[in-house]
């Protein structure tokens, strides 16, 4: 079975408070708005997935429960790495993941995501936005053999993306 990586960027946050470290950030409204709004969106594709990983950032967390909640799913995996991740660190994360899950959703940050998604695919994207996501499908059947250049862009949407389906 062929596995599909989503890459969800988190919704945008909220910078009014500068005492907050950067970790601890939430979303602000429009955020909370759009993150839902892309679960909804992949719904609607009959998107269907095996595990949800997510940066523990209280941004990405946030994201992550919209989409969770969407889907009426409980479990989220919070892996310390993919905070503040590059590419490598990414891999890593990515080829360590479980081969019993077919399909990951995994929520995060820029530039590391943006990076990360043209490097294991030609998908030549300038940035994800926020709650931005991009599939990305690997002919293989186990995750341990994902490396640079390997993946198929299956599609890119954000929020102002219109052409949606």
């Amino acid at each position: 079975m062929a596995k599909q990586l989503l890459l969800v960027r988190h919704g945008k946050s909220d910078w009014g408070n500068a005492d907050l470290k950067d970790f601890d950030r939430p979303l602000n409204k429009r955020g909370k708005e759009n993150a839902p709004e892309m679960a909804e969106r992949l719904l609607r594709r009959d998107f269907k997935f095996d595990l949800m990983v997510s940066s523990p950032a209280k941004r990405a967390k946030s994201t992550a429960k919209y989409f969770a909640e969407a889907y009426g799913v409980e479990h989220i995996i919070y892996e310390e790495s993919i905070y503040e991740a590059n590419t490598t660190a990414l891999l890593k994360v990515v080829n360590g993941l479980s081969d019993g899950a077919d399909t990951v959703i995994m929520f995060g940050h820029n530039p590391g995501f943006t990076d990360f998604a043209n490097e294991l695919s030609d998908a030549d994207i300038y940035n994800i936005p926020t709650a931005g996501m991009v599939l990305v499908s690997f002919p293989f059947d186990s995750w341990k053999m994902v490396s640079r250049g390997t993946g198929e862009l299956v599609f890119f949407d954000y929020p102002k993306n219109s052409d949606e389906l």
